[in-house]
């Protein structure tokens, strides 16, 4: 049984309480291990502790902070098998897929951010009154907290730790109640590194969510989550006037037009789709296809999928995807197809596979066709590994539909035609637009969405700028 504890002012710690939750691995759904259920008085010790290393940690030298997070970094590399092992057992993924596709990608994101922490930069001094002198101080908020989800637990957490501590802001970070092994690992391997206080990690339930946000010491809060979830945040930080960072839900649209490549794209559409189970807001969940060649490409990605797209656990070195995170979420998403309308058909899947796979939350790839633009299906988040096809019948009515949803975080167009590719690139609702791909995200180019999906950026030197504050400064000379 693995015991997980809370990282404060560097030093492991269990709730005041002494209340705990258990950890469940959603592959075998056995219990694995228990969390804390941290409380107000725990949030408060952390936020304290955070506080405390405002001055020391605020006055360091960039140079010096890339230095640390650069040794960051290099630990996370160094203690990857570790990381892998442990994100697989709190999350069932592939092993083998964690190690490639978030690993490698994570020590690269904390050595972009690394580098970011020496070119956050102020407006140029000038003379815009005779006699003043004025410049731009970019300086960082302070204290910040923080809370991750549970799809990507450990990447979610550097995307968050690498921007903020980059800015130089100490934080508070709360993980998702069922997934908070890697984040703290991570903390205690920046521990090493980074003084103490700087990195603070306080696992617990929704309740202790609530109190990183109410508390009155953070000057920013940032949570990625749900629509409902970063409403709440939203509504409890106003109340202070705290600055928020919500990188929220998606319903990704994906344009697919009569002259792109069909078995790419079904390729390409089927791989961003299934990911991770679908738990992705940006995973390829909503296809929108050309009438004149909707039913070749149906045929076309349920085939790629049904050779592709196959469940399987840690060691399976040839599944795409893993369990869903908890037997909640597995209800959830088949809810979804219990209350599929008649007009819908499930082109493939759509249930729970059995043998080596039964006693976890696993789910088949599924294709859904039929669906019209004001179902639920087409709506609402699934978060699952399900992809549902449309048919449109020009540019207008396929942009229409794509925009039609509350949603605004990621889009894609597959087409042979750029100048359709640019249009669609411009009108598209949503905060990334990608053209005969879909999902790829790189450190140096922001991610973040519209509406619904929240706002602010993650990754980038728009990412680390939102964790600044500006303060202008004006001299008077001669």
């Amino acid at each position: 049984m693995r015991t997980v504890q809370n990282l404060i002012n560097a030093e492991r710690q269990d709730a005041r309480s002494g209340a705990t939750s258990e950890l469940i691995d959603p592959a075998t759904g056995k219990v694995f291990g228990t969390a804390p259920l941290s409380s107000d008085e725990d949030v408060d010790t952390a936020y304290r502790a955070a506080a405390a290393a405002v001055p020391s940690w605020g006055a360091i030298t960039p140079a010096e902070r890339q230095r640390m997070l650069l040794r960051f970094a290099d630990l996370v590399e160094a203690r990857g098998d570790d990381l892998v092992a442990a994100e697989s057992e709190n999350t069932g993924k592939p092993l083998e897929l964690t190690r490639t596709e978030e690993l490698a990608v994570m020590v690269d994101q904390l050595r972009f951010f690394a580098g970011a922490a020496r070119l956050l930069e102020g407006k140029s001094a000038g003379e815009y009154l005779a006699g003043h002198t004025s410049w731009v101080r970019r300086e960082p908020i302070g204290v910040v907290g923080q809370i991750t989800p549970w799809n990507y637990p450990m990447m979610m957490a550097v995307w968050k730790v690498g921007p903020a501590l980059a800015a130089g802001n100490t934080l508070v970070l709360k993980p998702a109640e069922t997934t908070p092994v890697t984040t703290v690992m991570l903390a205690e391997l920046a521990a090493e590194v980074l003084p103490p206080g700087v990195f603070n990690v306080v696992c617990g339930d929704r309740a202790t969510g609530q109190a990183v946000v109410a508390h009155p010491t953070p000057g920013l809060v940032s949570i990625t989550g749900s629509t409902r979830a970063g409403s709440e945040v939203a509504s409890t930080a106003a109340l202070d006037l705290k600055r928020t960072h919500l990188e929220l839900g998606g319903k990704a649209p994906v344009l697919v037009f009569p002259d792109a490549d069909l078995a790419a794209a079904a390729e390409a559409i089927g791989i961003a789709g299934y990911f991770n189970a679908g738990q992705d807001c940006t995973a390829a969940c909503r296809v929108l296809v050309h009438a004149s060649v909707h039913d070749e490409f149906v045929q076309a990605l349920v085939d790629w999928a049904r050779d592709n797209a196959r469940p399987g656990l840690a060691d399976d070195a040839d599944a795409l995807f893993g369990p869903l995170n908890s037997r909640l979420q597995l209800d959830r998403v088949r809810g979804f197809l219990a209350r599929m309308p008649g007009h819908a058909t499930i082109a493939l899947g759509g249930e729970q596979p059995g043998g080596a796979l039964a006693d976890g939350y696993f789910l088949e790839a599924t294709v859904v066709t039929g669906l019209r633009q004001d179902d639920e299906m087409i709506q609402d988040e699934i978060f699952g590994p399900v992809i549902t096809v449309q048919s449109f019948a020009d540019d207008d009515e396929g942009l229409q539909k794509a925009n039609d949803v509350q949603f605004g975080l990621a889009s894609s167009v597959f087409t042979a035609d750029h100048s359709r590719a640019l249009r669609m690139s411009r009108a598209l609702d949503f905060g990334c637009v990608w053209i005969n791909t879909h999902i790829p995200l790189v450190a140096e180019m922001p991610h973040g969405g519209f509406k619904h999906s929240g706002h602010g950026k993650d990754l980038s030197m728009y990412g680390v700028e939102d964790y600044t504050r500006v303060k202008h400064v004006m001299s008077a000379i001669g």
